[in-house]
């Protein structure tokens, strides 16, 4: 199946996710949003905290090759976990009530829980529950699951592909960092810059062949039509 990236603000389908985070933030009326969705035919709606999410999983529907406009699968960066309350009234029973799924960090998956919970989603929700109703965590967050699922030595290749080892070596060398481990500082490189988690966001997704594919960000996106059943 041919697939399509991420096509940007010229389109309606790209237009979509800034329309949810306009009505969300309540700057735009839920009428417009619901035509929007209305014209879109939007089918399922999947909720993360960032951009960087949205980026691995697009580069991820790409390796499955999933067509995410094709199959309207609309990904919604919400600006960070606790936004989710707001997204929520806007897209689920109380709102536009569309088939949600979501991924979140394990630090916030209580908060999720809750926030769910308050918008009649699910109730007495384990972790168990949240991936029944479509929502799944990443352990500890998404640059975790690439690390683990990549290794260090491919996570260094990435780094020399786009001109980032140099950066990283010094990074390495800096006091605090000399006494941490690997894992450590490759995680923390990823948030150093602005930007940087969701160019490797993309750029360390895109590298994983499908059985590596860390079973949240895998789940998430091939949820298909059980949605929120």
């Amino acid at each position: 199946m041919e697939t399509t990236p991420h096509t940007g603000a010229m389109s309606g389908w790209g237009r979509f996710p800034g329309l949810v985070a306009q009505c969300a933030a309540g700057n735009l009326p839920l009428i417009t949003l619901e035509a929007a969705a209305t014209e879109l035919a939007m089918r399922r709606v999947i909720l993360v905290e960032g951009v960087s999410d949205r980026a691995a999983l697009e580069s991820l529907a790409t390796i499955l090759g999933m067509n995410l406009e094709h199959e309207k699968i609309a990904i919604i960066p919400m600006g960070g976990a606790m936004s989710i309350g707001r997204f929520l009234r806007v897209l689920g029973p109380a709102g536009l009530d569309l088939t949600l799924s979501g991924l979140c960090d394990a630090g916030e998956e209580a908060f999720f829980r809750r926030s769910l919970e308050a918008a009649e989603i699910g109730s007495n929700l384990t972790r168990e529950g949240l991936a029944s109703l479509g929502f799944f965590v990443c352990e500890a967050d998404l640059e975790d699951e690439l690390i683990r699922a990549l290794g260090a030595p491919d996570i260094e290749k990435a780094f020399a592909d786009e001109g980032d080892l140099a950066a990283f070596r010094v990074f390495q060398n800096q006091p605090f960092q000399r006494t941490q481990t690997l894992k450590h500082q490759l995680h923390r490189f990823l948030g150093t810059i602005g930007g940087r988690k969701e160019r490797y966001g993309g750029v360390l997704a895109a590298r994983l062949k499908p059985p590596d594919i860390p079973r949240p960000l895998l789940s998430v996106l091939t949820l298909g039509d059980t949605g929120n059943a």
